[in-house]
């Protein structure tokens, strides 16, 4: 029924629009007779535009219905509008592709910023804090002679002894407090042996050469320890 009616519609928008244009065609041949003067420019121009203002019981619509002057102006004026309207929505249409392929480059570009190149050699590194002192908070163990490039660090730290298993949350901070953080990552731990080890990988680019701290914060019982530390 639905398809039936769709070409009922069609057939009816096409013959209108014959009858349109066989009136307009008579009309610009001459073979009308119109009643009354011509109206102004404006009048024709908003009849043009469809403008709400006008009625159609007006007289004046009748005259250019039938006038090949009006007829002819008004059919100019028409064609000036589409063409406007076209103008207006390329514009806008190449403004909304502008506006999309500068978000897609601002993304694009944070995520090169986020994530590095794939072929930017990653420097690994073990850390080995087995017989560091294990103290909580402010008191940083004792580290000696540990660093860090300022690169890209595949970094593995083997935990000091007794360290429980689980999840561990590793950062290069500016003091022993945790503010400041220059890098973090988070993995699991893994058995070796009788020690516990965790990777992650930590990017450091952007760190300047100086003293800072490496944590460790196991995420369940959310204990932090702090270990000094340089990057060069």
């Amino acid at each position: 029924m639905r398809l039936s009616w769709l070409r009922s519609a069609r057939a009816e928008d096409r013959f209108e629009t014959w009858i349109t244009q066989h009136h307009q065609a008579r009309v610009l041949a001459g073979e009308t007779t119109p009643v009354g003067p011509c109206p102004d420019e404006s009048f024709l121009r908003d009849l043009a535009r469809k403008s709400r203002r006008i009625k159609l019981a007006d007289p004046r619509v009748d005259h250019a219905a039938t006038c090949p002057t009006c007829m002819h102006q008004l059919l100019g004026f028409r064609q000036k509008i589409r063409l406007r309207r076209r103008r207006f929505e390329v514009a806008g249409l190449v403004a909304a592709c502008l506006v999309i392929a500068a978000i897609i480059a601002v993304a694009h570009y944070g995520m090169q910023r986020q994530s590095p190149p794939e072929n930017m050699a990653v420097v690994v590194r073990t850390v080995n804090l087995w017989d560091a002192g294990t103290y909580r908070g402010e008191q940083p163990g004792q580290l000696q002679s540990v660093w860090l490039p300022a690169t890209r660090v595949r970094l593995e730290i083997i935990l000091p002894r007794f360290s429980p298993p689980g999840q561990y949350l590793v950062a290069v901070t500016r003091d022993q407090s945790g503010n400041g953080v220059m890098a973090e990552g988070s993995a699991t731990a893994l058995a070796s042996g009788n020690k516990e080890t965790v990777a992650v990988d930590l990017d450091l680019q952007e760190a300047k050469t100086g003293q800072y701290f490496l944590s460790t914060t196991h995420e369940q019982d959310q204990a932090s320890y702090y270990y000094p530390l340089q990057i060069k």
